[in-house]
């Protein structure tokens, strides 16, 4: 080999040793994952946490090989969309949605960046996917209700006090979830004969009056959809109930641990530590509108009998007996 091909083949070598070391030098992109809620940090602190908690058991650490950039909307439906093109300006690699509102928000924001949705009750009527089974586009997540848990709540109701004949519902008609929870409730009262008075509450304001007509109407109980109103005025909703000493059902757990009566609905934790699953596989390379969309596997049924001691009503022991936990009255 001729002097000249010994030093070009030199060059050669010390670049590509060159490349190699600057390429190994250069630090690995942390996948960044945008939350977008439209509730607030103290009422979605629990979830939030069972989340983090499903990435950790996969091997995510946040702030060390993964971050999360949080959204929340306090309440407020309008702000999701903005929030959303705030998260997907800061080009995270998936935006994670609690809630149909929000998913909505995020899919007008973006086709490209995969969503992987929680809480939210009826996909595909809210349109954010093809079937459960094959999403399709680039929305994929768990689903939290099965077609007859409205149905189920109001049995639950019927059975805990059988002369209810009156239910008051709080809803929200902008929330596509509730519009289809709302309908099952509504097929399964007349079989139970039972009136339903569906009340409208989209915004704070509209509380007063959803209250007042409570307070007019023989109302024998309430049954609160969860929604971004529902869920940041809880307190409120709760107050309200122990003061009137109306019985109500919810679909979350976290509001009977605050001091609500019933609840019967997904375990929600569980679905946000679930969810972690479709963060790992979409970021190992799925698409997810190759992976189907989950019904709930876990329910449960929560009973606070120190507000049925508090709003004077009794809990038959048939139902107690169906309970998943019972949060007991306080020895003394």
């Amino acid at each position: 080999m001729s002097k000249k091909h010994t030093i070009v083949l030199l060059v050669v070598t010390l670049a590509l040793a060159f490349f190699h070391s600057a390429e190994a030098q250069q630090p690995k992109k942390i996948p960044q994952i945008g939350l977008l809620s439209v509730g607030s940090p103290s009422t979605g602190r629990v979830e939030v946490e069972a989340f983090r908690q499903g990435l950790r058991e996969l091997g995510y650490r946040e702030d060390q090989n993964i971050t999360i950039e949080y959204r929340y909307a306090e309440g407020v439906d309008e702000r999701l969309v903005n929030l959303a093109v705030e998260l997907v300006g800061l080009k995270v690699d998936i935006i994670r949605t609690r809630g149909t509102p929000a998913t909505q928000a995020a899919m007008k924001a973006t086709k490209a960046i995969p969503i992987v949705m929680t809480n939210v009750s009826d996909p595909l009527g809210a349109g954010l996917v093809n079937s459960l089974a094959h999403p399709g586009g680039n929305v994929t997540g768990l689903t939290n209700v099965l077609s007859d848990l409205g149905g189920k709540q109001l049995e639950l109701l019927k059975e805990t006090f059988p002369k209810l004949s009156r239910v008051a519902v709080l809803w929200d008609p902008a929330n596509a979830g509730n519009a289809s929870w709302l309908q099952e409730m509504k097929r399964a009262a007349g079989k139970l004969r039972i009136t339903l008075q569906p009340l409208d509450v989209h915004r704070p304001d509209d509380f007063e009056p959803a209250l007042s007509t409570i307070k007019r109407e023989p109302v024998t109980a309430i049954n609160v959809l969860g929604n971004a109103v529902t869920t940041l005025y809880r307190a409120r909703i709760l107050d309200f109930a122990a003061k009137s000493r109306i019985p109500a059902m919810y679909g979350n757990s976290g509001l009977v641990d605050a001091g609500g009566l019933m609840s019967y609905g997904p375990h929600s934790t569980d679905q946000w530590r679930r969810s972690a699953t479709y963060v790992d596989k979409i970021l190992k390379g799925a698409k997810p509108g190759d992976l189907p969309v989950e019904q709930p596997t876990k329910f449960e049924l929560v009973i606070n009998l120190k507000t049925a001691k508090q709003i004077g009503v009794t809990i038959p022991p048939t139902v107690l007996y169906q309970a998943d936990r019972v949060i007991k009255e306080a020895p003394g």
